[in-house]
């Protein structure tokens, strides 16, 4: 490998560990600040978006934040989900948050299923679906995972659509906000939910090797998986490699798209492919697995 490859390498590293902690302590900081304005008392703030109304958590700075100075969310990831479903479609989603991506969706497929292990997020979400009318959302408080039984997890202040089950290995950028720990209840997907999907969107910071393991039959029927790719949950929260994350995945899906990359491969490919992500720290927030 080129010398100057390496050396941009290590430096890129070097600010990365310099940089996230600072970063983090903003947003604590920015979350703590938020909460004490608003007082105690208030559980949530109504946002007006074009994407709906959206109650919000008082302290969150991810998706409460950008509800709040944008007045959208993930307008790339419902351009996506949008591109591959139709009037006749049932989608998937498993880690919903409050429903900013399965509200908006719902207006243009059949059915949603919305599935949120965070308890408090989980309230938000269900009273989302109501003040948007969405009759054709079915939410589900549960955590999605490999076994029945309960598990320890994370509840994040300054982002809250980062609460996770308890990572593996416990990494700083995941307890930063003071987090408080409850258990919730977690079971496989396929003895909590019936009948088919066209797609599953995906997005549970960290916890989908776990998920994707109990959701067997799902996969089978499906379509599209679309799933975020981190490498750190990959190390820290499930502490699996990229083979043993696509190990459920493959036997089911032929094809992978990569937005990120703009790059579009065949099932001989994403091991190869992901692994490089992985080895250059490289994030996608919905890479897409597909049937021919």
């Amino acid at each position: 490998m080129n010398p100057d490859t390496n050396r941009s390498k290590s430096l890129r590293q070097t600010l990365r560990r310099i940089v996230q902690p600072i970063a983090f302590v903003a947003k604590s900081r920015i979350s703590s600040a938020k909460r004490l304005i608003l007082g105690r008392n208030v559980e949530a703030l109504l946002i007006d978006t074009d994407q709906g109304l959206f109650l919000i958590e008082p302290e969150d700075v991810g998706v409460g934040g950008l509800l709040i100075k944008r007045g959208s969310y993930g307008e790339d990831e419902i351009e996506r989900i949008s591109s591959i479903t139709s009037r006749t479609s049932r989608v998937l989603f498993v880690g919903a948050h409050i429903g900013a991506l399965a509200i908006p969706i719902s207006k243009k497929v059949k059915q949603v299923t919305a599935i949120e292990a965070n308890p408090l997020t989980f309230r938000l979400l269900s009273r989302n679906i109501l003040l948007n009318r969405c009759e054709n959302i079915y939410a589900i408080q549960i955590a999605a995972s490999d076994k029945k039984g309960d598990l320890e997890y994370v509840v994040s202040r300054a982002n809250s659509g980062g609460s996770k089950r308890m990572p593996l290995i416990r990494a700083y950028k995941y307890f930063y906000d003071h987090p408080s720990v409850v258990k919730v209840e977690a079971d496989m997907l396929d003895n909590v939910v019936s009948g088919e999907y066209d797609v599953i969107v995906m997005d549970i910071e960290g916890s989908e090797y776990f998920a994707l393991k109990g959701m067997e039959r799902i996969l089978s029927q499906a379509a599209y998986l679309i799933v975020e790719f981190v490498p750190h949950h990959l190390r820290n929260v499930s502490n699996v490699s990229v083979r043993e994350f696509l190990q459920p995945i493959m036997p089911h899906f032929s094809e992978l798209t990569i937005p990120s990359r703009n790059l579009m491969i065949d099932k001989s490919q994403f091991v190869s492919a992901l692994e490089s992500m992985y080895e250059a720290n490289e994030e996608d927030d919905g890479i897409i697995f597909s049937k021919n």
